[in-house]
Protein backbone atom coordinates (compact mmCIF):
# COMPACT_ATOMS: atom_id res chain seq x y z
CA UNK A 1 0.00 0.00 0.00
CA UNK A 2 1.26 3.28 -1.13
CA UNK A 3 0.94 5.82 2.02
CA UNK A 4 1.28 9.83 1.99
CA UNK A 5 2.96 11.85 4.61
CA UNK A 6 2.20 15.38 4.51
CA UNK A 7 3.61 18.39 6.77
CA UNK A 8 6.70 17.31 6.60
CA UNK A 9 9.69 19.18 8.55
CA UNK A 10 12.24 20.11 5.22
CA UNK A 11 15.25 18.52 7.91
CA UNK A 12 13.29 14.81 7.66
CA UNK A 13 15.55 12.30 6.07
CA UNK A 14 14.33 8.77 4.24
CA UNK A 15 15.85 6.95 6.94
CA UNK A 16 13.96 8.39 9.71
CA UNK A 17 10.45 8.03 8.31
CA UNK A 18 12.08 4.20 7.45
CA UNK A 19 12.70 4.00 11.09
CA UNK A 20 8.97 5.35 12.10
CA UNK A 21 6.97 3.16 9.74
CA UNK A 22 9.59 0.39 10.15
CA UNK A 23 7.82 -0.04 13.68
CA UNK A 24 4.44 -1.34 12.22
CA UNK A 25 6.22 -3.37 9.24
CA UNK A 26 7.68 -3.95 6.22
CA UNK A 27 9.00 -0.86 4.64
CA UNK A 28 9.22 -1.40 0.87
CA UNK A 29 10.45 1.64 -0.32
CA UNK A 30 10.24 5.76 0.76
CA UNK A 31 10.69 8.65 -1.52
CA UNK A 32 10.49 12.00 -0.29
CA UNK A 33 9.83 14.33 -3.06
CA UNK A 34 11.76 17.29 -3.96
CA UNK A 35 11.59 20.11 -6.07
CA UNK A 36 12.85 19.86 -9.38
CA UNK A 37 14.22 22.81 -10.11
CA UNK A 38 16.29 23.45 -6.78
CA UNK A 39 16.39 20.24 -5.26
CA UNK A 40 14.72 21.20 -1.87
CA UNK A 41 12.28 19.03 -0.63
CA UNK A 42 8.38 19.85 -1.03
CA UNK A 43 7.10 18.95 2.33
CA UNK A 44 5.60 15.71 1.65
CA UNK A 45 6.05 12.08 1.16
CA UNK A 46 5.20 8.48 -0.31
CA UNK A 47 5.84 5.35 1.62
CA UNK A 48 5.41 2.14 -0.24
CA UNK A 49 4.41 -1.02 2.93
CA UNK A 50 4.26 -4.06 1.47
CA UNK A 51 1.30 -5.59 3.96
CA UNK A 52 -1.91 -3.90 3.29
CA UNK A 53 -2.87 -4.16 7.47
CA UNK A 54 0.64 -2.94 8.40
CA UNK A 55 -0.13 0.22 6.36
CA UNK A 56 -3.20 0.54 8.18
CA UNK A 57 -1.83 0.66 11.49
CA UNK A 58 0.98 2.89 10.36
CA UNK A 59 -1.51 5.02 9.20
CA UNK A 60 -3.38 4.48 12.59
CA UNK A 61 -0.36 5.43 14.56
CA UNK A 62 1.54 7.85 13.09
CA UNK A 63 -1.20 10.26 11.65
CA UNK A 64 -0.88 12.69 14.19
CA UNK A 65 2.32 12.09 15.63
CA UNK A 66 5.67 14.42 15.96
CA UNK A 67 8.63 13.87 13.90
CA UNK A 68 10.61 17.11 14.00
CA UNK A 69 8.95 19.28 15.39
CA UNK A 70 5.58 18.73 12.82
CA UNK A 71 2.79 16.81 13.31
CA UNK A 72 2.21 14.61 11.01
CA UNK A 73 -0.59 13.79 8.13
CA UNK A 74 -0.47 10.55 6.99
CA UNK A 75 -2.93 9.14 5.15
CA UNK A 76 -3.63 5.94 2.18
CA UNK A 77 -1.89 7.69 -1.35
CA UNK A 78 -4.78 8.39 -3.57
CA UNK A 79 -3.86 8.02 -7.49
CA UNK A 80 -2.94 10.77 -9.34
CA UNK A 81 -6.03 11.98 -11.49
CA UNK A 82 -5.68 11.47 -15.57
CA UNK A 83 -5.95 14.87 -17.14
CA UNK A 84 -7.67 14.51 -20.59
CA UNK A 85 -5.85 17.13 -21.90
CA UNK A 86 -2.96 16.19 -24.05
CA UNK A 87 -1.36 19.31 -24.92
CA UNK A 88 1.21 19.08 -22.34
CA UNK A 89 -0.14 22.00 -20.27
CA UNK A 90 -0.21 24.59 -23.47
CA UNK A 91 -3.66 25.49 -23.69
CA UNK A 92 -2.31 28.12 -26.23
CA UNK A 93 -1.35 25.75 -28.43
CA UNK A 94 -3.07 26.66 -31.66
CA UNK A 95 -4.33 23.60 -33.64
CA UNK A 96 -4.39 24.25 -37.43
Amino acid sequence: MNIYIGNLSYDTTEEQLRQAFSGFGDVSTVNIIVDKDNGQPRGFAFVEMSAKDEATAAISGLNGQELNGRALNVNEAKPRPQSGNRDGGNRYRKSY
